[in-house]
């Protein structure tokens, strides 16, 4: 049928056409996230983009330079290790004092277990702590992955105003689908119970059930199956990790001068900590002229 002279024409300007292109576009679902698990052997979730970036060279130092910590190292290297061969494994939580190599063991364990395996078969994945609500969107991204892989949050914890830690539960344990075979979840936090103590004693206070509104809030912490405490660290201890250090850089610099130098060096910070003796051992190796290889 021929059109009348009557019948009015449809004309849409170019750049309402634009405009209306874009509506739809952000009105559509997001396209599936796909990985390249083998660009890399760690990544970091972007949520934003619900993307996996490849981290080309992870910030880490060498297990052997990790003091101190013997016995939390040997437990988290050995569950690494069964989990990397596919056996039981829990997740793992690292609690207690700051700057004790908490991150820098996760990091150096997840390295030497890929040593140990003779590749790149075990993936690290960093989550940010604000990004905790997206876990169940990246667990079932890695679900279907062809490689194990470790989810890692650096510095987790929760405010007196923060739910996402129900998110977190129920994707550890207890959800419908559970946590995939293939993923292990290691968390490091200032907090034992990753909440601050004053936000368990308001609920404790104000429930009508105090000991349910307890159990409530650290039954998060009861998701991790293995608890490792780090806690402050002696001066011998301290010096020892001064020293490996120096040793291991190969500064040049006599036994005495790095010995006093490095108590005042803690002394004026008020605190001895890996993280403080790495700290002086940069300084000293600036003073000396010398890079750290």
């Amino acid at each position: 049928m021929s059109k009348t002279a009557s019948e009015p024409q449809l004309s849409l300007e170019p750049a309402l056409l634009t405009r209306i292109a874009e509506a739809l576009e952000r009105l559509a679902p997001p396209a599936q996230c796909r990985a390249d698990f083998t660009a890399a052997d760690a990544f970091v979730w972007q949520t934003e983009r619900t993307h996996l970036a490849p981290v080309a060279k992870v910030n880490r130092v060498e297990l052997g330079l990790l003091r101190g910590i013997d016995r939390v190292r040997d437990l988290l290297a050995e569950n690494t290790l069964r989990f990397a061969k596919g056996l039981p494994a829990n997740n793992a939580l690292l609690w207690g004092a700051r700057g004790m190599g908490k991150s820098s063991l996760v990091k150096a364990v997840h390295a030497e277990t890929n040593l140990a395996m003779g590749g790149n078969k075990l993936k690290l994945i960093e989550i940010h702590r604000e990004d905790i609500h997206s876990l169940p969107v990246l667990l079932g991204l890695v679900r279907e992955a062809p490689y194990h892989a470790i989810i890692f949050c650096d510095d987790l914890s929760f405010d007196s105003d923060d739910t996402s830690y129900k998110s977190l539960k129920a994707a550890l344990e207890g959800g419908i689908e559970g946590r995939p075979d293939n993923v292990i979840f290691y968390a490091t936090s200032n907090r034992r119970h990753l909440m601050p103590r004053d936000m368990i004693d308001n609920e404790s206070a104000t429930a009508i059930n105090p000991g349910e509104a307890i159990e409530e809030k650290v039954s998060l912490s009861d998701r991790f199956g293995l608890w490792l405490g780090f806690h402050k660290c002696s001066q011998d201890e301290y010096l020892d990790m001064i020293f490996g250090y120096a040793r291991h850089f190969k500064l040049e610099h006599s036994d005495e001068a790095i010995r006093a130098e490095a108590i005042e060096w803690a002394a004026t910070r008020g605190a001895r900590s890996g993280r403080t003796a790495f700290q002086y051992i940069q300084d000293l190796a600036g003073r000396l002229g010398q890079r750290l290889a």
